[in-house]
């Protein structure tokens, strides 16, 4: 029995997963039903699973070590000069700056390693990577690792489609995301904000609303799978204390994670196959030694969303067999400068903005 494409992306270790399968079995299909569904892409799943077993063979689900290593020694040398900094020189405002710099810098590199545990992708044992995840995320970050593991894997799933993407929650409250969701808006005579300048406010009310947001999705999700976190309350704690590199961090984490999602097709859910689900819903920025340490590796975007599990040290290995899987398929591989990537946010919105007013005032 084949198991799904999105089983097998999000799962190395398939024995440890089947033993908590069985319990799940709700029946079997029966053999006059189809085993496929027409609106799927058959022949471009078939090229996917044939180059996952190519990468498979090549080793490009294994990790290395010491990259990783060194990810952990540089983010721990980063947050410890953050302080030491100000320890020795004093607060004054450039030993402050300067502090803050890189507390912040460390901050947003321990988010993408944790990235990296939350994925499997740093060591080959489950166990390992959400042991280490704990660490790095409750203790050095404040945020609670199974509160963060929820609703990544759920974005993972249906990236971009409204109302199984947690990412999407901005809409309607803060922001009109996408063509569809944005005229159907408009029609409906719907107003939370502005929308048609929220290309201008994004750039202050994105990081600003992106703390308390996960601190009432934290409590929210603790309520309700009765969790009460100790790193809950450390995030209020360190949130009130370090505000301001907390919203620089925001802003770094904020533009980075946008820039390969909201440019690109939001609707609902259409029940397309897994592997155009991906690639309609991502697009990639240039790779450079900068762009890769800067956005931690998220700048492979579409290869980090079809192989979630892959350490990030291999994803410019598989970035040209991807391209080439496009290219078959008449499927647009879209790569970027930063820049660029940067600036297709606000157009996406300014775009989104506009198609609300329209419907608003005409629909």
């Amino acid at each position: 029995r084949r198991h799904p494409d999105a089983f097998v992306a999000f799962h190395n270790d398939k024995s440890l997963v089947k033993k908590y399968l069985k319990s799940l079995l709700i029946g079997e299909l029966a053999p006059d039903q189809p085993s496929f569904e027409t609106n799927k892409k058959k022949s471009l799943l078939e090229d996917f699973r044939e180059l996952r077993c190519t990468i498979e063979k090549m080793g490009l689900l294994r990790p290395n070590y010491f990259f990783f290593f060194l990810i952990f020694l540089h983010l721990l040398v980063l947050d410890a000069a953050s302080w030491l900094v100000v320890w020795y020189f004093g607060v004054s405002l450039v030993p402050f700056v300067v502090g803050m710099a890189f507390f912040t810098t460390a901050q947003i590199q321990m988010g993408w390693f944790q990235h990296d545990l939350g994925h499997c992708s740093v060591f080959r044992r489950p166990r390992w990577n959400h042991l280490m995840q704990i660490v790095v995320i409750n203790m050095l970050k404040g945020l609670p690792a199974s509160w963060w593991n929820h609703l990544h894997n759920q974005h993972h799933a249906k990236p971009n489609c409204f109302r199984k993407d947690p990412d999407l929650n901005m809409h309607p409250l803060l922001f009109s995301l996408g063509k569809t969701l944005s005229v159907e808006l408009g029609k409906q005579k719907k107003k939370f904000m502005p929308y048609n300048y929220q290309h201008k406010y994004f750039i202050l009310l994105a990081p600003l609303a992106l703390i308390p947001f996960f601190q009432l999705s934290i409590l929210y999700f603790a309520i309700r799978r009765k969790k009460w976190l100790v790193s809950t309350a450390s995030l209020y704690g360190k949130s009130f204390c370090v505000y301001l590199p907390r919203y620089l961090e925001s802003t770094w984490f904020i533009w980075v994670s946008q820039m390969n999602h909201i440019p690109m097709n939001i609707d609902y859910d259409k029940n397309k196959d897994w592997v155009s689900t991906q690639l309609h819903a991502t697009c990639n920025v240039n790779q450079s030694v900068f762009n890769d340490w800067f956005t931690g590796h998220l700048n492979f975007q579409i290869e980090h969303h079809l192989f979630p599990t892959m350490p990030r040290h291999n994803y410019w290995k598989v970035a040209p067999l991807v391209k080439s899987l496009c290219d078959k398929h008449g499927i647009e591989y879209k790569s970027k400068t930063l820049l660029t990537a940067f600036v297709d946010i606000l157009h996406s919105l300014k775009d989104s903005g506009e198609h609300w007013l329209e419907a608003y005032l005409h629909g």
